[in-house]
């Protein structure tokens, strides 16, 4: 059975359908997954398994038109490091493919298009040549819509207004997204857990007017051995267990220079051994790390804590001295945490973060850092990093991601094997109604 596989252009949509992908190759599903080929980079550089292990996945490039080119040059066509006046022309460019992706769906004949959630074109190409499509969200928030996240930063005031005011193509965010749910078959997948989604009963996403809400399991990266990370890990290995908190942002989010100074400090006040990516945006003029930091704090943190600019953050947390993740809290990064069994210190930044944040301390496995005004401070960060790794009134939290890990780690092939069953019979009930159709 061939799939064709399309996630929207950002690295945090991209990979969770790569991971689903590897999923269904292991099933016997010939994949053909789809992408610009600045999304597919990574997979060609990092996953070396892609032609070894899983030889049921083809990358597929999706080129932008070329209309776009001089706006967009290649190296924009993915969100990572796009200028934000450049998200609409992204969109567009996007959008403008759909002749494109026709072609390749009347070429490659696949019997289903799993596609993301802001490209309701993509269905609609499927269904005109008899195709099946199926939603696959990579975001358990998405489901909610009612957007009551707490406006805890500016930035996220501002996307959540992008989400709800911006048109491109006569098309809000809010209406994209509407309009690709309706266009799925019967089904939605969902990178989440039957025990996650139980938190979500009232969900006003309804399987009575959407169709069958489906979990795919947490589709969490295995570690894997990259080059350039064994010196993070041979630091990593010298610690003792659940002693090192992990700090990483994601590779879309960034610290203001206040907000870089409050994270160091807080850091060095919580006295505990840390290893921290420290990134900037692409268009950032920072020299150097040096520049960014406070003045003294990397001769300061000698021994005790590890400044990167990129790290293997699966491998990491897989890590038995890994005690404590402090994270943006987006969806992949918040169930790598769970997964692993390690407590989460969160202090989410935008869209459904705020969300994935609340979620993680109402299942017990984390803490959100408080604000103030809108602000997180040194000592709130050394506060929770203290009661999470070492402290006894944290001990709930340590207990309880372990538990959380135990189940979802023990439910995640028996969750898999019913989505694939799913998925089977759409096809095949598809197939029996063109076939009947031809007969009548």
């Amino acid at each position: 059975m061939r799939i064709v596989m399309l996630p929207y252009l950002a690295h945090g949509h991209v990979l969770p359908f790569y991971e689903l992908a590897k999923k269904l190759s292991n099933k016997g599903f010939h994949i053909y997954f789809c992408s610009t080929p600045i999304c597919l980079e990574p997979i060609r550089k990092n996953h070396v398994d892609v032609d070894v292990h899983h030889h049921h996945i083809q990358l597929v490039d999706l080129q932008l038109p070329s209309s776009f080119h001089q706006q967009l040059p290649p190296h924009y066509h993915s969100t990572k490091n796009l200028p934000p006046h450049l998200k609409n022309t992204l969109l567009a460019a996007f959008d403008a493919t759909k002749p494109l992706f026709s072609d390749i769906l009347k070429n490659l004949r696949p019997e289903l298009v799993i596609y993301d959630l802001f490209q309701p074109w993509a269905p609609e190409a499927a269904h005109e040549q008899n195709i099946e499509a199926v939603l696959f969200l990579t975001s358990v928030q998405a489901q909610r819509m009612n957007f009551d996240v707490p406006k805890e930063t500016e930035s996220n005031k501002k996307n959540l207004d992008y989400l709800f005011k911006n048109s491109v193509n006569g098309m809000t965010f809010t209406h994209r997204f509407f309009k690709s749910i309706t266009s799925s078959s019967h089904m939605i997948l969902i990178k989440s857990s039957t025990e996650i989604q139980a938190k979500y009963h009232n969900s006003n996403l309804s399987s009575d007017v959407f169709g069958d809400i489906v979990p795919v399991g947490p589709l969490v990266q295995r570690p894997q051995d990259h080059d350039g990370d064994e010196k993070i890990m041979d630091w990593l290995s010298k610690k003792e267990a659940s002693s090192v908190v992990f700090v990483s942002f994601g590779s879309e989010n960034f610290l203001s220079e206040e907000e870089m100074e409050e994270m160091a400090n807080g850091l060095e006040l919580s006295n505990v051994d840390f290893i921290w990516v420290v990134r900037f945006h692409g268009e950032n003029n920072v020299k150097s790390i040096h520049e960014a930091l406070p003045l003294g704090f990397l001769e300061r943190i000698q021994g005790k804590g590890l400044i990167v600019d990129w790290a293997p953050q699966a491998k990491i947390l897989a890590h038995k001295s890994s005690g404590g993740f402090v994270s943006h809290c987006g969806w992949s990064s918040t169930l790598e945490a769970m997964m692993y069994g390690v407590p989460i210190i969160a202090i989410p930044m935008q869209l459904d973060q705020p969300y994935n944040a609340k979620l993680a301390e109402e299942m017990g496995v984390g803490i959100v850092v408080p604000r103030k005004e809108k602000k997180f401070t040194r000592h709130e960060v050394a506060k929770v990093i203290k009661t999470v790794m070492v402290e006894e009134q944290g001990k709930e939290v340590r207990r309880r991601a372990k538990e959380l890990s135990e189940s979802l780690n023990k439910k995640e092939d028996e969750e898999f094997d019913v989505a694939v069953e799913k998925l089977l019979h759409l096809v095949q009930e598809s197939k029996n109604s063109v076939a009947a159709s031809k007969e009548t």
